[in-house]
């Protein structure tokens, strides 16, 4: 069974940076696209990034595109979202996404959801 956790979130003032991580467990990491949704209070929760399985083609959300860098790191089974120049409207719990088929390259998530982490930007 894939296991997801996510690390990374906190309270940061608009203009700083967070990087969040996702450790995943339980299958074979490689073999598994992996995207960042985030829902922020009273809205759905929304597609922010996605990485392919060797990291070569990532995709993002307009939101995201020019502020936000996902990578993974196959070898400690993790992926990243980096995410600068961060606005009051980012704040919202981040979740990571591990999808084995590819779907969430369009934005739609797979089967498996890490417990989210909290990010709150002030401004």
């Amino acid at each position: 069974q894939v296991q997801l956790v996510e690390s990374g979130g906190g309270l940061v003032q608009a203009g700083g940076s967070l990087r969040l991580s996702c450790k995943f467990s339980g299958r074979i990491f490689s073999r598994y696209f992996m995207g960042w949704f985030r829902q922020a209070p009273g809205k759905e929760r929304a597609f922010v990034a996605a990485i392919n399985r060797s990291g070569s083609s990532t995709y993002y959300a307009d939101s995201a595109k020019g502020r936000f860098t996902i990578s993974r790191d196959n070898a400690e089974n993790t992926v990243y979202l980096q995410m600068n120049s961060l606005k009051p409207e980012d704040t919202a719990i981040y979740y990571c996404n591990a999808d084995p088929m590819g779907t969430v390259v369009a934005g739609k998530a797979g089967d498996y959801w890490g417990q989210g982490t909290q990010v709150t930007v002030s401004s």
